[in-house]
């Protein structure tokens, strides 16, 4: 994957069901392609007159592929089968929660779909992925035990993870060249619109789009010139033009928050969230082969029964 969903560092390891998912899901979506839409001449690519048939595609396609994918779809079918057995649900509301939470990892809306179709990855595809991972979380998460030694313990090996460290919030307007940056620089400090120049200018589409907005962020996340210049400004001030190899940038800073030393007390919380997660990726594999006994799973391709 090109853009890899980042990793929550106070919930490590939260996405791995939802990460590990998409490529399967690109190859089921393929081979449900090419099985179901009709080819008018039955096939698919031609060379010098010599035919690919749709079948020696869907032939080879199962070959390459099919048991991955029938696998992910029989766990898909028993994880459905037991959240019904155990009267699990997932809400909308629970899965645009998680949506968003994912959404802001990314910087907001439009980076996280620009992510989803360079993936070729549609947002209801995401839903699914995240309404199959809260599904597995809710089963999972009743056979763990976590006791408070161990939740010091994780805290206390974990430390750092959990202090906040110094972050800036910014927007910022990106354009090509010196001479328009100087022209947005001076417009923003007569008080125009910030949101409007940067739909306007900036040729970071991503963040143009969400007013300029790029969020919080620490130290080494960002060029450093870009990095440098922002975390020397105050709240509301606004930079002279700033070089990076994307282009020049008028940076607007809209919040900061000092660094702060995490105490198990204030963290517990996100400990416990950290170690469940860690937890439930470790036993993912036995308690799905633990499921699987309680199932009569029939798999031709394997030929199982």
């Amino acid at each position: 994957m090109t853009n890899e969903i980042p990793e929550d560092k106070k919930g490590k390891g939260k996405r791995l069901i939802l990460v590990i998912g998409i490529p399967l899901i690109l190859l089921m979506a393929l081979i449900t392609y090419y099985v179901t839409v009709p080819k008018t001449d039955d096939y698919v690519a031609k060379i010098n007159g010599e035919i690919i048939t749709q079948s020696e595609l869907n032939k080879e396609l199962v070959s390459q592929y099919g048991t991955d994918v029938l696998s992910t779809l029989i766990t898909s079918k028993v994880i459905e089968l037991e959240a019904v057995k155990k009267k699990i649900t997932v809400s909308d509301n629970e899965i645009q929660a998680e949506l968003d939470d994912l959404q802001n990892s990314y910087g907001g809306k439009e980076a996280f779909e620009a992510a989803l179709e360079s993936n070729a990855m549609t947002l209801q595809g995401a839903k699914d992925n995240i309404k199959t991972y809260l599904t597995t979380t809710k089963l999972i998460e009743p056979t763990i035990d976590i006791t408070e030694k161990e939740l010091k313990t994780y805290f206390k090996e974990n430390k750092d993870t959990f202090s906040q460290e110094e972050q800036v919030q910014a927007s910022h307007i990106l354009v090509e060249d010196k001479d328009t940056a100087k022209e947005v620089q001076k417009k923003s400090e007569k008080g125009e619109d910030f949101a409007e120049l940067a739909s306007e200018y900036s040729t970071d589409t991503a963040s143009a789009s969400n007013e300029g907005n790029l969020g919080y962020f620490g130290k080494g996340e960002m060029d450093e010139s870009f990095e440098k210049a922002a975390f020397s400004m105050k709240v509301d001030e606004i930079s002279d033009p700033i070089k990076t190899d994307y282009g020049y940038h008028i940076i607007k800073v809209t919040g900061k928050k000092a660094a702060k030393e995490a105490t198990f007390e204030n963290s517990k919380d996100d400990v416990k969230t950290a170690l469940m997660n860690e937890k439930i990726n470790a036993n993912y594999s036995t308690w799905l082969s633990s499921l699987y006994e309680e199932y009569e799973i029939e798999n031709a391709l394997a030929g199982e029964k």
